[in-house]
Order: structure tokens, then sequence, then C-alpha cells
């Protein structure tokens, strides 16, 4: 495996290689400081993979693995960064970058990520691929909320909001103009819905979304 190693610190580059100096299948065949530099030796290398940071003076990480990746569309490119954010993992991934890998990680993950990209795979770094898919089953489990709440009949909605802000069926149904019993097959139908088992339940729900106000 061909790489070239692109970061515009001296002694990142000088630790890259070391740690890649005792792989037998890993040759380093040039550094880069720039994007610019980077490109123009990954057209005159043509590498396997390109080891790339994203923030450099000049031509940044980011627009180079574009370039790159755009004229030269067999080399692969690892993006080596300290940023742990999601809006730069799927701008990486935008520019074409195959992999993510954090500073902090380990010459064994920094290999694995190497061999992942070169095999055609996408390597994200573990901890990175963690926070994404919390992040993921956060507004996977926000969209299910909104769809139970979606399903609930207009009067269902009004007496879990009544039933929430504390009111008894007596008093709800005095104002929606029905009886209490009526008004304990709409809650309990909502509740239901809303996979909700408790008044207290109840009451958490619709504080977090703003159906009764917290100071009331």
């Amino acid at each position: 495996m061909r790489v070239l190693l692109v970061d515009d610190h001296t002694i990142v580059r000088e630790g890259l290689r070391a740690l890649l100096a005792d792989s037998p299948d890993v040759e380093v065949v040039g550094e880069a400081a720039d994007g610019e530099d980077a490109l123009r030796k990954a057209r005159a290398l043509r590498p396997d993979v390109v080891v790339m940071d994203l923030v450099m003076p000049g031509m940044g990480g980011l627009e180079a693995t574009r370039a790159i990746r755009q004229e030269l569309p067999d080399v692969e490119v690892l993006v080596l960064t300290m940023h742990e954010s999601e809006q730069h993992f799927f701008e990486v991934l935008r520019a074409g970058a195959s992999g993510y890998l954090l500073k902090g990680a380990s010459a064994a993950d920094l290999l694995a990520a190497l061999r992942a990209v070169h095999a055609g795979d996408v390597f994200i770094h573990p901890s990175m691929a963690k926070k994404l898919l919390g992040d993921f089953l956060t507004r996977a489990g926000a969209g299910e909320e909104r769809e139970r709440y979606a399903r609930l009949t207009a009067r269902e909605r009004e007496v879990l909001k009544l039933v929430a802000e504390g009111y008894t069926a007596q008093e709800i149904g005095d104002r929606l103009h029905l009886s209490p019993s009526t008004v304990q097959t709409h809650k309990t139908h909502a509740m239901r819905k809303l996979h909700i088992t408790t008044r207290a339940q109840l009451v958490r729900y619709a504080l977090r979304h703003g159906l009764i106000d917290p100071e009331g």
C-alpha cells in the first residue's frame, strides 16, 4: 500500500512515518505540507491512499480531498483530524474521502483505517461512529414521538393537555361537555398511543413537547 502523508506540521508527518515504518504492507512514498503540494504529489506519485489533514495554510484538506478525488478517482483519501463534529464528518464524505480518523487514535486504528479504505471500504473512528449513532437514535426517537402524537385525535389531544395540567375527569368533562367516563376513555387511548403508563410520565411528556406551560 503506497501512502502519501499530508500535514502542515513536520513533527506530525514524522510521527506518522515512524508509526507506519514497521508495517510490511505499507510504504510511505511522500509527504506534503499543504493542499496544493498534496495535489502535486498525488499526481506525480499516484499513491493508493492519501492521509489528509483538514486545517492547513493555503489550500485546506477539504478542498485538496475534493480535487484529488475528482482528478485521481483511484486514489483513496483518509482524513486524519482533531475535529470530532458531525458537520466536519459529512463535509469530508461529500468531498470524497473514504475514512475519518481522529488524531488521538492509536497506531492500530491508523493501520486498520488505511487497510479499510485501501480495500474500498469506509472507515469511521469508533468514538465518532458512536456519536453519529447516538445522534441518529435521538433523531429517530424524536421522529417516533412526533408520529405517535400525530396519531392522536383532536379530542384526545385536548384531554391529554388538561390531564397534564392537573384537571380531574369531572372538571375536564365539564369543560368539554363530556361525561367523566368518556374523558377517561380518551385519556386511556391517548396514553396507550404515546406508550405512557403514569400521570408523571404524561406531565413530563407534555412539558417536553410544549403542550403545557412549565410556569403554570
